[in-house]
């Protein structure tokens, strides 16, 4: 069996699970790619599947150009997994990702399908906003601020080619960020499970337990030892939580 499937430009599918009980539908941060993801297909029980979301401008679609609008990305990828929802499906997303999948569940509901569970991790809630002007950094400037992330290592940043081929993404990715305006409208049905970093400079407690305001289907907030990107050293715990709640 080949390590990863692609059913889509959109979409991989690390690890077939024809008969899988739920969907788990992962949305990468600002920069992120699908395999980001691909612990998550390793580390899941048997009965959930993981879907990992390749945006456009990254890895083998680099030559795409990225999409800079939060709800234009939201669309295409709702489009792209509307054939996935013939069985429950659940949505994580770390970051921009969480925005991500926040609009997407929105789009979802409206078409009559209410997802098992959002994850919404690394990320405030969409009616609490900040401004940010990191697209508008030089390369030198973006890099930095990559790195005081710490979502990318330093040393695939200190390679000139590399980083040429993955700040286009990013700044795509942090353009939509900036410009993304929570529109007023029903509050989810789902339940909402908010995950964040206790050290996280992008979002405080308050922010992610806003969360809470855009759903009526139960809320959860989770906090974590660590910075925005907690996930990478609490990634087992973050697993179990996800498959508690799936099951």
């Amino acid at each position: 069996m080949p390590m990863t499937m692609a059913t889509s430009a959109w979409i991989r599918r690390f690890r077939p699970v024809p008969d899988a009980a739920v969907r788990l539908i992962c949305l990468p941060h600002a920069g992120g790619a699908a395999s980001y993801y691909l612990p998550v297909t390793r580390a899941v029980p048997n009965r959930v599947e993981v879907l990992a979301i390749q945006y456009p401008g990254r890895q083998e679609r680099r030559q795409e150009p990225g999409i800079d609008d939060i709800e234009r990305l939201a669309e295409m990828v709702t489009a792209e997994i509307r054939p996935w929802c013939d069985r429950p499906v659940a949505l994580f997303g770390h970051s921009m990702g969480a925005m991500v999948a926040y609009e997407v569940a929105r789009r979802l509901e409206r078409d009559g399908i209410v997802p098992v569970t959002l994850f919404a991790s690394g990320r405030r809630a969409p009616s609490r906003h900040r401004e940010t002007h990191v697209h508008r950094l030089d390369d030198r400037g973006l890099k930095a601020e990559l790195t005081r992330l710490s979502g990318t290592g330093t040393a695939l940043l200190d390679d000139p080619d590399m980083l040429g081929m993955i700040l286009p993404a990013f700044r795509s990715d942090y353009r939509a960020v900036a410009s993304y305006r929570h529109r007023p409208g029903p509050p989810l049905s789902c339940p909402v499970v908010s995950l964040v970093g206790a050290e996280d400079t992008e979002v405080d407690r308050d922010e992610a337990d806003a969360w809470r305001e855009h759903t009526t289907g139960g809320f959860e907030l989770r906090v974590f030892p660590g910075g925005h990107f907690y996930l990478n050293t609490h990634a087992a715990e973050v697993v179990a939580l996800i498959a508690d709640r799936l099951r």
